[in-house]
């Protein structure tokens, strides 16, 4: 179970732009569920899947999961909590310029201290799986937008995480490639992967993948879904 108590989350604390994403979530999303969070821009849907996954500490309240507060862990564990069990296709990519796909797809697994030739398979076969197998070695700046979002997904996925965390994962893909992208989220699913995504996407929202909708409105949970 992942858990908040009232979490709350405040940028420029103090400041005369001070400005709070978060407004006392408090929230339960069951393991091995797939669960969409929903709302206008503005809303938090980022801010809350950065906060679930460990990126962001919240300013008040805590974060549980599997009964263990994460959001008070030293930065050592919580940078190898991360590794281990999440996985984060993030909305504006963070690819490092200059490297080509595959080592992109690449970076995140280093640390697994597994051989290079079985990372590669691995890296190679999600990549050739989203469509991107003529692509390798292509330095990610040239890629498309729609590739990198594909490279964006086979990195959050070369760890085999077993929480994937996924901000707007459509958002610049076509509707072929949408469909793809929920197909190998349904197999990720299937083998007992937890899902915890932000859309605005009905394609992603109506899909048979999507177990629980919960919605965000101003930094509040205004509607918890079924299970909340």
């Amino acid at each position: 179970m992942i858990e908040l108590h009232d979490v709350r989350k405040a940028f420029h604390q103090g400041q005369p732009n001070e400005y709070w994403a978060l407004n006392g979530i408090t929230l339960s999303l069951a393991l091995g569920q797939v669960t969409a969070l929903h709302g206008a821009s503005g809303s938090g849907k980022t801010t809350l899947l950065t906060v679930i996954g460990g990126l962001a500490r919240p300013t008040s309240g805590r974060v549980r999961l599997g009964g263990q507060d994460i959001s008070g862990l030293p930065e050592r564990f919580l940078t190898a909590l991360r590794r281990q069990r999440f996985g984060f296709v993030f909305q504006q990519f963070n690819l490092i310029a200059g490297l080509s796909a595959l080592d992109n797809v690449l970076l995140p697994a280093y640390p697994l201290g597994l051989p290079r030739a079985e990372l590669v398979a691995r890296a190679r076969a999600l990549l050739e799986g989203l469509e991107m197998g003529h692509r390798l070695h292509a330095a990610v700046q040239t890629l498309s937008g729609g590739e990198q979002q594909r490279v964006a997904i086979a990195r959050a996925l070369v760890n085999q995480p077993d929480i994937l965390i996924a901000d707007e994962p459509t958002a610049n893909l076509d509707t072929a490639l949408s469909q793809q992208l929920l197909d190998i989220l349904a197999r990720l699913h299937a083998q007992g992967t937890t899902i915890i995504l932000s859309s605005h996407d009905p394609r992603v929202l109506d899909s048979g993948l999507v177990q629980r909708r919960v919605a965000l409105r101003d930094g509040r949970v205004v509607n918890a879904g079924q299970g909340g």
